[in-house]
């Protein structure tokens, strides 16, 4: 089984990450769906046909000078796509709620137990056991983390016009994104406030417990970096393919000689929604591979448990020898 709470060096974090999905994939992908899959199919449907007629309707009547129509569309079907909206946005939180508590808790269990046949409702208790403190992570990340970090990327934008600004926000995304996934990590493994999980993720960035290693902060950055990197890059196959259609379909010119003005209406309108349903059902899906990475650099800077861990491993060892 693999080793969880030990040190690992960059070439690690991304190796045992995909070593990880080799050894656990079919469980933990089996569990996440029977949680969350029900969730993300109404997502994605209520995506696919509620918003295609709007977005059908705002394309035919702005490339065809004819503004009026979409408002009048919009004033007499407000009620319905308020309805849609706001069912979409409480799926949207829900979704969230699942996919980024779910790695977290399923590796809490899986390091503490050692237990690969993990049951989805084993994972049902430890997500209801959770609620009062995922909603206090909620608001502390809503109202304190999101507006620090808004102050912090809006200073980043403005240094963008001498140059700089573009290399601090390479450095800070990865950045930010490892300092919220050591939070939760840190808030969920432990019996820690919010304020003492997030000091903690600050420092866990730029040094050991002991004090006496090397920084960890680069090793993390690019782990996270390549990671987000290799998603993109796969993500981006299910985003072209639809915008290549949306371009060829208003490129086509039809036997009266005008520009096919609206590539949503249609099977091929449909076609295309679904298409990027599915490239929202992916993104969530490959959220899991992200966070499994920022599980295995918590583990890393764990020093305090990485000991703990060794000699129970060395009585275990003791024990089948007798």
């Amino acid at each position: 089984m693999m080793q969880f709470y030990q040190k690992r060096d960059f070439g690690q974090f991304i190796s045992d990450t995909f070593a990880f999905f080799k050894e656990h994939g079919k469980n933990y992908f089996k569990n996440y769906l029977l949680i969350n899959g029900i969730l993300l199919i109404l997502m994605v449907i209520i995506f696919v046909f509620g918003y295609r007629e709007l977005f059908s309707q705002m394309m035919g009547s702005n490339t065809s000078g004819q503004n009026y129509y979409f408002e009048a569309y919009f004033q007499e079907n407000s009620a319905m796509l308020i309805l849609v909206s706001t069912i979409v946005f409480v799926l949207f939180l829900a979704v969230t709620m699942v996919s980024y508590s779910y790695p977290i808790l399923y590796l809490k269990r899986l390091t503490e137990t050692g237990n690969k046949n993990i049951k989805a409702d084993d994972i049902l208790s430890d997500l209801k056991n959770n609620i009062g403190r995922f909603l206090i992570l909620f608001l502390g990340l809503f109202f304190i983390v999101t507006p620090l970090a808004m102050i912090v990327f809006g200073l980043t934008v403005v240094l963008m016009f001498i140059l700089i600004g573009f290399f601090l926000l390479i450095l800070l995304g990865p950045a930010l994104m490892n300092v919220v996934n050591f939070l939760m990590f840190d808030y969920f493994n432990t019996k820690k406030g919010f304020f003492e999980s997030l000091s903690y993720a600050v420092r866990a960035q730029f040094s050991y417990k002991n004090g006496r290693e090397k920084s960890p902060f680069w090793k993390y950055w690019g782990s996270t970096i390549v990671m987000y990197f290799i998603i993109q890059v796969v993500a981006s196959i299910f985003t072209m393919i639809p915008m290549m259609f949306i371009f060829g379909g208003m490129m086509t010119i039809p036997q009266t000689g005008e520009l096919q003005q609206n590539p949503f209406e249609g099977p091929m309108g449909i076609f295309i929604f679904i298409l990027y349903g599915v490239s929202l059902l992916f993104s969530f899906l490959m959220i899991n591979v992200i966070f499994v990475n920022s599980g295995l650099q918590y583990y890393d800077s764990r020093t305090d448990l990485h000991r703990k861990v060794d000699l129970s491993e060395i009585d275990t060892i003791g024990t089948h020898e007798i």
